[in-house]
């Protein structure tokens, strides 16, 4: 089990994070999670040490006995235009205005992030690894955000999104040099540096 189910016990916690942050394609997602005092899963831990099933799993229980939840995204459009550091912090603010209960503080996962609101904040390197509310926001964020790559895979199956989530495998360099951009590719990623590969 995660080392802390709170920072402070007084105080009513938010755990944020993000997911498809170093994607080529897709937009980002980011979820906010506040967890009753009395919150109990082993299982929890940070999403990428999860398989999917445990995910999914995970991602059931969180939305069922979260006191309160929220997700949200920005789009592969805005990214480009404010570049991913700030989509990934207005993802997590859009999050954060879903929650129906207003948290006194916020944990965040990573070392970056800018006020929301009047509310304290804590940036927390690996955050996801140590806070129970930071990893059901992980969990959260990812398998939000696998469902909606999956559901663009049917018209684009050939970057094979259901498989690399829109990240820079070599199947999906390949096939942006073969059939190019979507709507949905970040044009302001550096694509030709990820597809300097021996492609013979």
């Amino acid at each position: 089990m995660l080392k802390h189910s709170y920072s402070e016990r007084h105080l009513t916690e938010a755990g944020t994070d993000e997911a498809g942050r170093g994607c080529l394609a897709g937009p980002v997602f980011a979820a906010a999670v506040i967890l009753p005092a009395d919150f109990h899963c082993e299982m929890l831990n940070d999403s990428k040490k999860l398989t999917a099933r445990q995910r999914n799993y995970l991602r059931s229980k969180i939305e069922a006995e979260a006191s309160a939840w929220s997700v949200a995204s920005v789009s592969a459009g805005e990214i480009d235009r404010i570049n991913i550091l700030n989509a990934s912090i207005l993802s997590m603010h859009m999050a954060l205005d879903g929650l129906h209960l207003l948290p006194q503080l916020i944990l965040v996962d990573g070392n970056r992030f800018k006020p929301y609101r009047d509310i304290s904040h804590a940036c927390i390197v690996k955050g996801d690894g140590i806070y129970l509310s930071i990893a059901a926001a992980s969990v959260l964020a990812k398998t939000h955000r696998d469902e909606f790559m999956i559901s663009l895979h049917k018209d684009h199956p050939q970057y094979q999104w259901d498989q690399n989530k829109g990240y820079p495998t070599e199947i999906h360099r390949r096939a942006i040099l073969r059939y190019g951009y979507t709507s949905w590719h970040r044009r302001t990623f550096r694509v030709s540096e990820q597809l300097s590969f021996d492609l013979r």
